[in-house]
């Protein structure tokens, strides 16, 4: 794969690596050692995950350092990784739904929109576009019943959900979760028991309008932000380090490292800029899984219910509570997540000769 290194100097090129496509990926190496990959990215950046679910529920704000303190001194670090045994049984399924939908997906969408004559930027960033919406679609079907149990299992404890009513350490609605769970089966089986399925897939709609959208932009933000990255700093890289060839084009050949920092930093933008767009709806729908409605009894309140108590316990702001832990996660994970991808994919390759 070519890519100009800047439009007005048509004598400078870059070689990056050759992409991967779906038919290249040995796929039962692919699934497994990314089931061992991803799993141990999930275990790095889970205590930031309940950091923020925590911010997200209170009825006031607390730093994401202060939370920290309180979670450790009152509940022990142990509670930092409260429901990641469910989380984790779960991630496996999910992600394997959502690499499968990605690759086909991107696949088949590049290829198609190539044939219409879109330029291979534009083919690239759409098809990145459709890959991330299909792929979070699909994995949301697994993701939501997780998230309901492991974030019911994240916030309860010393300060949080389960303590008495009236407790002053309950920083929550005094509707959060109000019973004591023994672990991921059996919150799932009370859960069942008392709202029946539907109670597995609270926030369903609101997830997939946070992730599904969330998704498209993030796919197509890493395309177009590598592209301009490349185009950024390919002059430079051309100059100190091209080599002419005999058409008189300067070409690079950037090694390993160069291309794994440039999609790193592609990544963190892309999540950055993603987290900030959807901090409200993924507000929201952690409030609509952990909560249980005051106002309708039993069930879940509604999306309504939810924005109207946000909004009076801190103004439209509040929608905003857990935005750092949320941007430094989606950044981090982005990041981390692209790089364990990248890797995972050359790794799973039929033929290792077809990448240079």
């Amino acid at each position: 794969m070519s890519l100009g290194a800047a439009e007005e100097d048509s004598a400078q090129e870059i070689h990056l690596p050759a992409d991967i496509d779906w038919e290249m990926l040995d796929k039962s190496k692919f699934f497994f050692l990314g089931a061992a990959l991803f799993s141990g990215v999930s275990a790095m950046l889970y205590p930031v995950v309940v950091l923020k679910t925590r911010q997200q529920i209170a009825q006031s704000q607390v730093s994401s350092i202060k939370t920290a303190i309180s979670i450790v001194r009152h509940e022990g670090f142990r509670a930092l990784y409260r429901g990641f045994g469910t989380s984790l049984m779960g991630t496996i399924p999910a992600r394997a739904l959502y690499m499968t939908a990605l690759e086909v997906t991107k696949s088949n969408v590049g290829t198609a929109t190539v044939r219409l004559g879109y330029p291979e930027p534009t083919a690239a960033a759409i098809a990145n576009a459709a890959a991330g919406l299909s792929a979070a679609m699909a994995a949301q079907l697994v993701w939501t019943p997780i998230d309901v149990v492991s974030q019911r299992l994240m916030v309860q404890g010393g300060d949080v959900g389960c303590s008495g009513p009236g407790s002053e350490k309950s920083k929550t609605l005094n509707a959060s979760s109000s019973c004591k769970y023994q672990g991921g089966i059996d919150a799932f089986r009370k859960i069942l028991n008392t709202d029946g399925p539907r109670g597995l897939y609270r926030g369903f709609g609101i997830s997939i309008l946070t992730y599904a959208p969330s998704n498209a932009v993030w796919w197509a933000s890493y395309s177009v932000s590598q592209r301009l990255i490349w185009s950024g700093i390919g002059c430079y890289f051309c100059k100190k380090d091209g080599e002419i060839g005999e058409n008189g084009v300067s070409t690079f050949r950037p090694d390993s490292k160069t291309v794994m920092a440039v999609q790193g930093v592609s990544a963190a933008m892309a999540g950055g800029v993603s987290a900030l767009i959807t901090m409200p709806f993924d507000t929201i729908k952690t409030r609509l899984q952990v909560l249980d409605g005051e106002e309708n009894g039993r069930r879940g309140p509604t999306i309504g219910q939810t924005v109207r108590n946000l909004v009076r316990e801190g103004g439209w702001m509040a929608c905003y509570r857990g935005l750092g832990p949320r941007w430094a996660s989606m950044s981090m994970s982005a990041t981390t997540m692209i790089t364990t991808y990248e890797f995972l994919k050359r790794l799973s390759a039929k033929s290792q000769e077809a990448l240079t």
